[in-house]
This record gives C-alpha cells, structure tokens and sequence, in this order.
C-alpha cells in the first residue's frame, strides 16, 4: 500500500492486523507507526492494551507471544515494534552449514502468526533504514497478508514538491526560490525538512507565504551567500558575485565544508548537461527531463549559453579533482577556502 492509503484508512478507523513499514526513508514510517501509537486508543485504553517494543530487547516469538493476547476491556490491542531491523529471526532464517535445507522447511515464527493473525490485534513492525526484497518468499508472503508498505528516499528533485505538499496541508505557501534554497540547505532528509517548517511556521502568522527573508531570519541560511546563490552566479558569469559568495564560503568553512558545496556544483552542472542533450526543449519536456522546476528554466538556457557541452566535460573533470583534493588526495596544506577558489576560477574561465 502507499503511504497517503494508509494514512487515509487509519483516519477512517479502518484498521489491518498487521502492518510491515519498511524502508530507507524513516520519515513515513514514523508518522504512521506515531499516528497509530496516538489515535487508536484512548488514554484509559493505551495504560492497558497498548505495548512498545524494541528491537535490540525482543525476539520474533515475544513479539508473537504478545499480540496473541486479548485486549482488556477494549475492541484492540496495539503493539509497535521500534527498531525491528535488528531481530535476527523475524524475516530470515539463520543459515547453518548442512543443515540449512532442513531450516528452509522450518515456517519463522512471524510466518506462522502471518497465516491466523489475532483479529483484535494490530501488530506494527518498524522495519527502518533496510528494506526485504521483495522477490523473496517471506516478502510476497507479508504482502499478501499484511499492509506492506516500502518508505522510499525521495530524490533531490522531488524534494521542493514535497515541501509545497507539506506546507500546503498546514495552510501555508511557499515561492519556488524560497522552496529551492530549503532543499539545496537542508538536502533528502524529510524529518530534519519536516523540523525547520515547523519551527519556521510558528514564528509566522497563519496562511503566510514563506519568503526567503522568513528563511534567513528563522532558519539562519543566508539568503544572499548559499549555493543556490552561487549557481546562479556561476550560471551568469557574474564573476564578482561568485567570488564573494566563496570568501564567504572560505570564511566560514564549516557551515559550507568543500566537499558539499563540489557536490551541489556537480548536481547543478548535470540538469546543465541535460539541457544539451535534451530534443524537445518545449517548457514542461525539459522541466520532466531535467528534474527542474519550470521557474528556473530561464536561467538554465541562459547558462547553456554560456557553458558548451566541451567546456561542461572540462568542469566535470575539476569537480572531480577538487573532490579528490577535498578529501585530502595530494592536497598537501591547501586549505578548503583556497581550494575553492582554484577550482571557481577554472570553471569561470
């Protein structure tokens, strides 16, 4: 199941026996399995039929021995097991030389409950950080009789959309440039994005539209010396601007270490490289293609102009140099803000 049915369920009160959240992403998972520990039962019923379990303290038969029980004075029992990537035995079998073909045959305990589930029992598995493939016969096997549900990381392009949803749902609006420098700052890590919103939205008034003054003074990114400012310098020539913007960088190294700010430059001049090579450079076929918001295509095929596909294939060998430098590969004792320099005057010239 998708996150967005699952949720929709739960708050129609439609609820499994069993719930498998797995997945890279922790941001879905936790919101489920925090829904569930906050909305299924009341604060009488929680005392008494609700039960938090932890990985590293249980095994797959405590798990099955407990939602086997009967809630008290109550239509269910909740149990969420945090952390459940660390049991060894819920969803593989221990391999053990010879014997191995012998334990094939053995069904898991989780196996065995999976096939007669305890009705009044809603069993949440936090499968976080890993996923099961899917191909298995234990995955196929929970997904027939179970919710299944795989949080996937989400790309960085998919990031702004994500924030606009987010913000929408708590009546709030955000421009495409504000929404840009939130995910060049704070990257794919939807809980920490999902933490700054939060705080940001509490120091403004209801239904406001996010600028990135709101972002400068709340969050603390400064909305002239970021790495989206300095894309759009490099992408213009604006030479003076540039080198501002990495004195500011050199100064102040740690909040803008080089090997993050290479890696930001080699995202910026791949959609640049897709421009190229793009056909169909209609409006909304190179946004798709490219991975872009539809706002900043302008400033992209200004750029293209500006950076050939040969001079593109010299700046992808600088960033990984630099990279390399950044990591200390024949660095000697040049420091990251000279570094940033040498590498800013090759691209720019």
């Amino acid at each position: 199941m998708e996150f967005n049915e699952i949720m929709s369920e739960l708050k129609k009160k439609v609820y499994r026996p069993v719930y498998f959240l797995m997945g890279e992403e922790p941001y879905f998972i936790d919101i489920i399995s925090d829904y569930m520990e906050s909305n299924v039962l009341d604060e009488m019923g929680k005392e008494f039929n609700q039960t938090v379990l932890y990985g590293r303290d249980v095994t797959a038969a405590d798990i099955i021995g407990a939602a086997k029980r009967f809630p008290m004075m109550s239509e269910h029992q909740v149990i969420i097991v945090k952390e459940a990537q660390n049991i060894r035995d819920l969803v593989a079998k221990e391999k053990e030389g010879d014997k191995q073909k012998d334990k094939e045959k053995v069904k898991l305990p989780f196996e065995s409950y999976l096939e007669n589930p305890q009705k009044s029992t809603i069993l949440v598995i936090c499968y976080k950080y890993k996923t099961i493939d899917k191909r298995t016969s234990i995955a196929k096997f929970i997904e027939k009789n179970a919710v299944l549900f795989d949080s996937k990381k989400i790309y960085d392009n998919q990031v702004p959309t994500w924030i606009n949803n987010y913000l929408k749902g708590k009546e709030y609006t955000i421009g495409p440039k504000a929404s840009a420098l939130l995910t060049e700052y704070l990257g794919t890590n939807l809980s920490k994005v999902s933490n700054e919103l939060d705080k940001l939205i509490i120091n403004l008034p209801p239904k406001a539209e996010i600028t990135i003054e709101h972002i400068e003074t709340n969050i603390g990114i400064s909305k002239d010396y970021n790495v989206f400012e300095l894309q759009n310098a490099i992408g213009k020539k604006e030479v003076l601007k540039a080198n501002r913007i990495i004195n500011y960088f050199a100064a102040n190294d740690k909040e803008h270490p080089l090997v993050m700010t290479v890696a930001s430059l080699y995202g910026y001049f791949c959609k640049l490289l897709s421009y190229h090579f793009v056909a169909d450079k209609s409006k909304a076929n190179l946004a798709s293609a490219m991975g872009v918001n539809p706002f900043f295509l302008s400033d992209y095929e200004r750029a293209a102009k500006s950076y050939s596909v040969d001079k593109l294939r010299r700046i992808f060998a600088y960033l990984r140099e630099y990279d390399l430098k950044s990591k200390g590969v024949e660095n000697g004792s040049v420091t990251e803000g000279e570094l940033l320099k040498e590498l800013l005057f090759k691209i720019l010239h």
